[in-house]
């Protein structure tokens, strides 16, 4: 039996060229998503802010998801998946660029407003990525190929903290230091922007392909709240971008409390080169290991290894606890990305209306940050109680696709 091509169709299409440019999609918002964690500690000093109202960072953005999601949805299926990128990428660009007129203004809100923007458009573009990332090539190498996908936003992650260590920490403590990063993503993005529009996206090859995988899996009909492993999917997705948001972005605060003498810079450059490091492995690594192991039983594998880092974090034993604290991020590493894919499997022509509820799903982003800081404004392992709750639900929705009849 001839082995089959992870991006090519059966009728010979092959996606790997456009792929790649999905792909370099997904750097560039794990860039933008990882500037958010240095962003947090920053705000907190320069604008005399307390860590749950630093929280309002990350809420500025991952609000701008939920607004945005169902709109986003609706944007493609009316103008196809390339148009809307295209569309995304500039408001992504612009979002970046407005935080030069906002550094003039010593207030938080004018920075906060330029996220919100920025997010609008991350939202359009992972409404078209996601599926794309999916949909280029046979299902059954659809987690594979999202996996892979995602380790280029892990590429992001780790080159996000480190810009934002190096333009932000070693700057000289002014608001202009934030938009420095910033001026170079909204460049970077427009240039993206205008390769994207001058490549070609073979959507209608894809759709047809989703529609014929529904159609053979007895799945097509129905709405999307028809399929009940797509319910379980949004609650899972929900929980795990609030946890990964909510530890990167108290990952600082949380490395200085247990060591007071380390430098801001240094548990910056831990963050992006330690953790994020080990996030992009992990990725890297999920898509090898999906060759032997199903994506439902590695995503309960590796959320329960993350249960159990959170556990030791939140008891706060010295080494012990930053060494679980670095692994919980190759724990996380293919949560989101799997989550997707088993939330969409079987949707047909109904996939990019479950594509944006699952990305309006980002919002526990915006929920997780406030609650967390709240929780550890004495202790900040305390507040690493709730991505222990979301790892334990990762697990058994892992579990639950894991032995799922097919």
């Amino acid at each position: 039996m001839e082995k089959r091509s992870m991006f090519k169709n059966k009728n010979g299409i092959n996606y790997f060229v456009p792929f790649l440019l999905i792909a370099t999609l997904y750097l560039l918002w794990g860039l933008a998503h990882g500037l958010l964690d240095v962003l947090n500690k920053h705000f907190q000093e320069v604008f005399d802010m307390s860590k749950a109202e630093s929280g309002f960072v990350q809420f500025s953005v991952y609000i701008g998801y939920f607004v945005m999601a169902l709109p986003a949805g609706w944007v493609m299926r009316k103008v196809g998946y390339k148009r809307g990128i295209i569309t995304g990428l500039l408001i992504f660009a612009l979002g970046a660029l407005l935080f030069v007129p906002a550094s003039f203004i010593h207030s938080p809100l004018p920075f906060f407003a330029a996220l919100f923007i920025l997010a609008c458009g991350l939202c359009l573009i992972e409404n078209g990525a996601h599926p794309c990332a999916t949909g280029m090539g046979p299902e059954e190498f659809a987690a594979q190929r999202i996996n892979i996908a995602a380790a280029f936003n892990g590429v992001g992650w780790i080159i996000g903290p480190l810009i934002g260590g190096l333009l932000i920490f070693g700057g000289d403590g002014s608001s202009m230091d934030l938009a420095k990063p910033y001026i170079l993503v909204g460049i970077f993005v427009l240039l993206v922007c205008v390769v994207f529009a001058f490549t070609r996206i073979p959507e209608k090859e894809m759709e047809q392909d989703e529609v014929e995988n529904a159609a053979l899996e007895g799945t097509a009909e129905g709405s999307v709240w028809s399929h009940k492993h797509f319910k379980w999917a949004l609650l899972a997705q929900f929980l795990y971008v609030g946890a990964q948001t909510g530890i990167g972005s108290y990952f600082v605060n949380y490395v200085l409390e247990l060591d007071p003498m380390m430098s801001k810079q240094t548990a910056a450059l831990m963050l992006s080169m330690g953790g994020m490091g080990l996030f992009f492995v992990g990725r890297l690594l999920s898509s090898l290991f999906m060759r032997w192991i199903s994506p439902g039983r590695l995503l309960a594998l590796f959320g329960a290894f993350g249960t159990i880092c959170m556990a030791l974090v939140i008891l706060s034993m010295g080494k012990i606890s930053l060494a679980a604290l670095f692994l919980s991020f190759f724990f996380m590493s293919t949560m989101f990305p799997t989550i997707f894919a088993l939330g969409v499997k079987g949707m047909g022509a109904e996939t990019k209306r479950a594509s944006s509820y699952l990305v309006m799903c980002i919002v526990g982003g915006a929920v997780f940050p406030i609650v967390m800081g709240l929780l550890g404004k004495t202790s900040m392992a305390a507040g690493f109680t709730l991505p222990l709750v979301a790892f334990a639900y990762i697990t058994l929705f892992g579990v639950m696709n894991a032995f799922k009849k097919s």
